[in-house]
């Protein structure tokens, strides 16, 4: 299988590209803005791959990149939740007019099947009813989770205008390896982080926001099974299937690590959904039940990973 992973570099291409490696039929094609994003790469496995640069934006030659390959995966996204809404004009162009110049080249060369990475989380908003299922109601109430929700609907158009194969993976908050403990994304992952380097956790509100965290090897599995599989429908939530609060995550990194945390409590954010877990029974019904590691074990590995990582 040609495999073409846009956002080949970041977290979740990182884990996906590895997992990919193991089938030696599959000729893996990564995408990154700078070469240097690949340093988490083994030369071994960048020489089983082709590594390419290239932007995600309107003067892409989406023509080039997908050329010849069977199955894309749309990894990118130029924005994050917490601050999307501040310049939402160019975050529409950036993301949403740039998939749709994408989907026009993987029409024009017959790519079989598109994989987009929605979101779990903000697509759905605050309206909808835990544990939320894939019909539930999405009413976004940052602009993130509307460019999500609007390349899906892209998809669906393309599918109904040209017959272009797609699949939604609607992700819950995946954390582990190869994910930067920088704050930006991925909660437990930071927090562990600072935790085994002593330093203080900054959390936002009072650490009763609820959601659904899922370990990222977990994640790919569930990710590759739905992208390798014929099925009849095209949108998955992906996720534990369970809520856990922040102040939860906190304690059990606290117990997991042996570990005495420095919080500091900040100010709540609107972006911030009270409550929000996946019902993944859907995924469940059509490749079984999605393997869970439990958070205990996954912050262990995740910190057995950051320490050899950052020498810590």
């Amino acid at each position: 299988m040609r495999i073409l992973v846009l956002g080949g570099a970041g977290f979740i291409g990182t884990n996906l590209a590895k997992h990919l490696l193991l089938d030696k039929k599959n000729k893996i094609t990564l995408v990154d803005h700078k070469i240097s994003y690949f340093d988490s790469l083994t030369e071994v496995e960048k020489n089983r791959m082709q590594i390419r640069t290239s932007e995600f934006s309107v003067d892409t030659d989406f023509d080039f990149l997908v050329k010849n390959q069977d199955i894309v995966y749309h990894l990118v996204s130029t924005t994050i939740p917490a601050t999307s809404n501040q310049h939402i004009p160019q975050e529409i162009v950036a993301n949403v007019v740039v998939t749709a110049n994408l989907l026009e080249a993987c029409v024009r060369a017959s790519v079989k099947r598109v994989i987009f990475i929605s979101s779990g989380g903000t697509v759905y908003g605050k309206d909808a009813e835990s544990p939320i299922s894939e019909t539930s109601v999405t009413s976004p109430i940052t602009s993130y989770g509307l460019q999500k929700l609007t390349i899906e609907k892209l998809l669906y158009l393309y599918q109904y205008m040209y017959g272009l194969d797609y699949r939604v993976i609607r992700l819950a908050n995946p954390y582990g390896p190869y994910q930067r403990p920088n704050g930006v994304l991925g909660a437990i992952t930071t927090f562990t982080y600072k935790a085994i380097k002593n330093e203080p956790i900054e959390v936002y509100g009072d650490g009763s926001v609820i959601r659904d965290f899922i370990y990222i090897d977990d994640a790919i599995k569930a990710i590759i099974n739905i992208s390798d599989n014929e099925c009849g429908t095209k949108v998955f939530n992906v996720g534990s299937g369970t809520g856990t609060s922040i102040r939860t995550v906190l304690e059990i990194i606290s117990n997991s690590l042996n570990k005495n945390l420095k919080i500091s409590f900040l100010p709540g954010r609107k972006v911030d959904v009270p409550v929000n877990y996946l019902d993944v029974s859907k995924y469940e019904k059509n490749f079984g039940a999605i393997s869970v590691v439990p958070l205990s074990s996954g912050i262990k590995k995740t910190a057995k990973f950051l320490k050899n990582v950052h020498n810590i």
